[in-house]
Formats: structure tokens, C-alpha cells, sequence
């Protein structure tokens, strides 16, 4: 893909600065013509039709030269999945094809400040108004919030859990745009008030009570697969930075790789970097194949990938030492995007317990 190659060398340049400004809307704009954001949309719905293992392979691509433009990818990812599997033939033909080309950008506009890891104790309110519905609540940590043409809304009605797809230009709308967060610095990422906000009763997606368990679920695993993949990505850019500069450092009179402690730390970073993606390839091929079991793998694969992100970007920066402290280094930006990875699309301590309960329910034979 020669759209991809180019973002790629073009992140490889400039993501550093990205992390300090926020991505460009050139840059988002290009993505877009790449067909970032509709990578495994089908071709009817202006997709490129790729399946998960190729979706897999160009998330890892971004992901290792820049966290925040392999977010982009992942969030419009998301919103198109939910809206794909649970919008009616209406929705989907009015939403998709402008969320696959970019005409739109979207958000996923959950988390709240009660409801981070346990997404059911959303106070955001679904009100009947009239034949439409009145949506009042803040939601924070919206990636690309701050540009976004629509979120996609998760909240609370009278019937139970609920999402619904929210144009940012509608009454009632504030973006608080987030700047200075640990990671993620470059992916525009901001805080959304929703005072009164009327939405037309045909901008639900699925019927209320759904909203979490279906709509929500279906863009958590998208996003999950992905943020998976890019974490193998992170791993393996820090692995790289690290065995350039040890095999070129002098330290005293000898190159940094020849010291015993160095290389068992590359040793224990590729092995390490090379299991988690392992597990994103066998999410991959369950993904492909509609297996059952391929949501359980894909929790497991960003747990892990996740995990490895952040332990071989730690390494990363203790082998390059002050370089990997300096302004732009990509291992200390890698280090701080890491531990975000930990934490969204379910927190590294969900995980271990519905890891857990699989084991424990004979999942593992």
C-alpha cells in the first residue's frame, strides 16, 4: 500500500512533533486517502475489504512509528464496527461510507468520570424528546474528540444502556480539548459536554438496553484487536532503537553491546516482544475464521501486547539512557503512550480476571 508506505515515512520524521502539536489535519486528511479509516469495511461501504490479519499488519506498521496516528485507525475503526454490526440498512448507508473515506471523523465517547474500567455506571441521560431523545452528561478522554464530526455516545436510558451517533456541530455541544495527558499527546484527544443535546430518534444505534453489551462491546473488541497490534508495533520500534544505539555506543572502551547485562536485556525484550505477537497472529487467524473463542483471544493479545509495550520501551529507555530522555526520542515517547495502552480498552487488571475466568471455565485445554 503506497499511501501507508508514505504515512509511515512521514511519521518516522515528524511524530515527534506530532506529540507536542497534535496530529495535522494534512496528515489525518492523508490517512484518510490511504484508507486508514476504513481498512476492514467492506468495498460496498467505500472500505478497502481487508481482513484481520492484514488490518492487523498496517496496525502494527503505524503503531511503531507513532501511537497516535495508529489511534485514528483504531477509533474510526471502532465507530464503524459498531455501526456496521448493529446500524439497520438505513444507518449504515448513511454513516459508513462517509466514515470509511474520512468525510467524517469519529469518537467513541464513554468513559466518564464514574465510569472508566466498569462502562455500566454511565450517568450520562437519554431523555424521550418528544420523537427524539435529549442526551445530557460529560464524557472525558475522547480520542480525536477535538476534531471529531460525530460520536458515537454511550449513555443511560429509561430502558437500559444506550448509544446513539452525536454530530459535534448539534446545540449544546462543548470539545474541551485535552492537552499535556502522560501518552497519546499527539491524538487530539479532548473532553466532551453534552448539555440537552437533541439527537433524531433514527441516530440510535441498536435498540435501547443494547447499548453497552452490543454496540459498545462490538467497538471495544475492534478496538482491543487493533491497540494490540499496535502495541506489538511499539514493542518492536523500541527493540530496534535499542540494539542501534548498544551496537553503536561506546562506553569507555567498549561498544555498550558487548556488556553481558545489555544483551540479555535485548535477549529478554525480543522474546518477550516476539510472544505477544504471536498471540496477535492467533487473534488474527480466530478473527478470520469467525471462531467463538477469537474474543477471548483478542483480551489476551492486548493484554499482552500491551504489557510488552511497556516493559520493552522501560528497557529501551534504560539502554539508551539520557538519549532516551531527550526531547523526540521515540522509546521515551513510546514509554509514556505504553502505559495509556495498559489502561483503555479494558485496564490491564480486567483483564487478568476475564483471562482468569476463561482458564477457569476449561477455555485453555
Amino acid at each position: 500500500m503506497i499511501g501507508i508506505d508514505t504515512l509511515v515515512a512521514s511519521a518516522e520524521t515528524d511524530a515527534g512533533r506530532w506529540d507536542e502539536t497534535g496530529l495535522p489535519g494534512d496528515v489525518i486528511e492523508a490517512a484518510a486517502k490511504a484508507g486508514v479509516l476504513g481498512l476492514d469495511r467492506t468495498t460496498d461501504c467505500k472500505g478497502l475489504g481487508l481482513n484481520a490479519a492484514e488490518l492487523g499488519s498496517v496496525a502494527e506498521r503505524l503503531g511503531a512509528v507513532c501511537t497516535s496516528l495508529r489511534s485514528l485507525l483504531t477509533v474510526q475503526g471502532m465507530v464503524n464496527a459498531a455501526v456496521d454490526r448493529w446500524g439497520t440498512a438505513e444507518q449504515r448507508a448513511r454513516w459508513l461510507p462517509a466514515l470509511t473515506t474520512g468525510e467524517l471523523l469519529a469518537g467513541f465517547a464513554a468513559t466518564e468520570t464514574g465510569a472508566g474500567s466498569d462502562l455500566s455506571s454511565v450517568a450520562t441521560s437519554f431523555e424521550e424528546h418528544g420523537t427524539d431523545h435529549r442526551i445530557t452528561g460529560r464524557k472525558l478522554w475522547v480520542t480525536f474528540g477535538e476534531v471529531a464530526d460525530v460520536l458515537l455516545v454511550l449513555g443511560r436510558s429509561p430502558a437500559g444502556l444506550t448509544t446513539a451517533l452525536v454530530e459535534t456541530d448539534a446545540p449544546g455541544v462543548t470539545v474541551e480539548p485535552v492537552h499535556g495527558q502522560l501518552g497519546m499527546r499527539g491524538a487530539r484527544i479532548a473532553h466532551i459536554a453534552l448539555d440537552g443535546v437533541v439527537v433524531p430518534a433514527d441516530h440510535l444505534i441498536a435498540p435501547p438496553g443494547f447499548g453497552l453489551s452490543h454496540v459498545a462491546g462490538t467497538a471495544l473488541d475492534h478496538g482491543r484487536y487493533t491497540v494490540a497490534w499496535g502495541c506489538a508495533g511499539m514493542a518492536r520500534g523500541c527493540l530496534a532503537d535499542a540494539v542501534a544505539h548498544a551496537s553503536t555506543r561506546v562506553q569507555g572502551s567498549a561498544v555498550l553491546s558487548e556488556h553481558d547485562s545489555v544483551r540479555a536485556i535485548l535477549g529478554r525484550s525480543w522474546v518477550d516482544a516476539a510472544g505477544a505477537r504471536a498471540l496477535c497472529e492467533r487473534a488474527a487467524e480466530q478473527r478470520d475464521a469467525h471462531e467463538p473463542s477469537a474474543l477471548f483471544t483478542t483480551i489476551a493479545a492486548k493484554y499482552a501486547a500491551a504489557r510488552v509495550a511497556a516493559s520493552v520501551s522501560q528497557q529501551a529507555v534504560q539502554v539508551l539512557g539520557a538519549a532516551g530522555c531527550a526531547p523526540g526520542s521515540r522509546v521515551g515517547r513510546f514509554f509514556r503512550d505504553a502505559k495509556v495502552m495498559q489502561i483503555i480498552e479494558g485496564s490491564t487488571e480486567v483483564a487478568e480476571l476475564q483471562i482468569g475466568d476463561y482458564v477457569l471455565g476449561g477455555g485453555v485445554r
